[in-house]
């Protein structure tokens, strides 16, 4: 297997005590905005009961801010090789408070009021089109699988939005959880605009943005990786916002046990994405995306005989979650290595949306299922008939590109 490095004879270049300062505020910014987006999700099965929700309803309420933030990471990815994530990170992180306020004063008494709110909310899932770009020009090739994992654990942003949203709600009401958000974005904002800079050298593209993406749909990659992202990060989103409506439907857990127990799978898959992208520094990208897609293929079909939760169920789950947050930290390690430099804003915009859209369809199929037929095997079988397709691909195509990149890349 190739490796995407250099030289074995060769040290690991020296990375400057600014980049790791970037890295710092970039995951942090990753984290916060995602603590926002991810509010909805703990507080679905309350919506459903509150407004008399379906199924379908409250799997739409979720999956709406997560289709529109993935859609939206297109442009800001495109703006951000543009205007550089000094701009674009305070821009986002500020607009994003809007909604949050929104949700939290007078959206949160009707569907239609939900799904305008959500809507909105989604603005703050573009927040990772704007750091891998800035992330990867502040690191040397040789390291930028395992910073752009670091940064990638920002997706832990979930997981306090899971711990706490619940609770704040019960303890302090509907408007506590979104007041709070909101104060730690407009905080976040202001040490952004102070602090964040982008990486010395950067030139920025001149041609127009319309002509940039397009040029950038054109390459290769752009596609390759879009495909595998869809189902490694598209699958930990599905099950970051509909774990807790399938744990509490499918094993009578309680609401805020449910929620827990998918912050304990947010955790893993957080934690095991910087590792993937380590791991991919040393092994290569599609050895670490291969052994991920297997793990995923075997819990998947596994879980879709609904075996006891303890301890089956569990262990099931969280080895889909290791294998989903390296398989992702894999994924964007392969795009570092593959995609042009003035282009990777961009192509982390359409390889972020083709992820987060992987996560907005499973919701809405997996009610839609249960709906009809009371059981959530089918959509689970799905999943690892998807997950054996990508692995097919990525031990193909994926090895044909790094062979290509390798062979294609000037002597040291």
């Amino acid at each position: 297997m190739l490796r995407a490095s250099r030289g074995r004879d060769e040290g690991p270049a020296a990375v400057p005590g600014r980049a790791w300062l970037m890295l710092a505020l970039a995951t942090l910014g990753f984290a916060v905005n995602f603590w926002a987006w991810a509010l909805l999700s703990p507080l679905g099965p309350r919506f459903k009961d509150s407004l008399g929700l379906s199924s379908f309803e409250q799997s739409l309420l979720v999956a709406v801010p997560v289709v529109v933030g993935s859609l939206g990471r297109i442009p800001v990815g495109a703006l951000t090789d543009r205007f550089g994530g000094r701009v674009m990170f305070p821009l986002v992180s500020a607009t994003t408070a809007v909604p949050v306020l929104y949700l939290g004063l007078a959206g949160h008494s009707s569907l239609a009021a939900l799904l305008v709110g959500g809507f909105f909310l989604g603005v703050a899932g573009t927040s990772f089109a704007i750091g891998v770009p800035l992330v990867s020009a502040w690191f040397p090739p040789e390291r930028r699988g395992m910073a752009i994992g670091v940064f990638g654990a920002g997706m832990g942003g979930t997981a306090i939005s899971a711990l706490t949203t619940v609770q704040f709600v019960d303890a302090y009401g509907m408007a506590t959880p979104f007041l709070i958000t909101a104060a730690v974005l407009a905080a976040y904002t202001v040490v952004a605009a102070l602090l964040l800079r982008d990486a010395p050298g950067r030139t920025p593209p001149t041609e127009p943005l319309a002509r940039r993406l397009a040029s950038t749909l054109r390459l290769g990659v752009t596609w390759e990786a879009s495909a595998l992202y869809a189902v490694a990060f598209g699958g930990y989103v599905a099950f970051s916002v509909y774990l807790p409506t399938y744990l509490k439907t499918g094993y009578g857990l309680s609401q805020a046990d449910a929620a827990n127990r998918m912050a304990g799978f947010v955790l893993l898959a957080v934690a095991m994405r910087p590792v993937g992208g380590w791991l991919s520094d040393r092994l290569g990208p599609v050895r670490v995306l291969a052994g991920s897609l297997a793990v995923v293929v075997a819990g998947a079909f596994l879980q879709s005989s609904t075996p006891s939760l303890m301890p089956v169920g569990t262990i099931a789950f969280l080895a889909m979650a290791a294998a989903l947050g390296a398989g992702s930290g894999a994924v964007f390690a392969l795009v570092a290595l593959l995609a042009p430099a003035n282009r990777i804003g961009s192509v982390t915009g359409v390889v972020g949306a083709a992820g987060g859209l992987g996560g907005f369809l499973p919701p809405l199929v997996m009610g839609s299922l249960y709906g009809a037929w009371g059981s959530y095997a089918i959509g689970l079988v799905m999943l690892g008939v998807v997950a054996a397709a990508a692995l097919a691909f990525t031990c193909t195509g994926g090895r044909r590109a790094v062979s290509r990149r390798v062979a294609a890349a000037p002597a040291r």
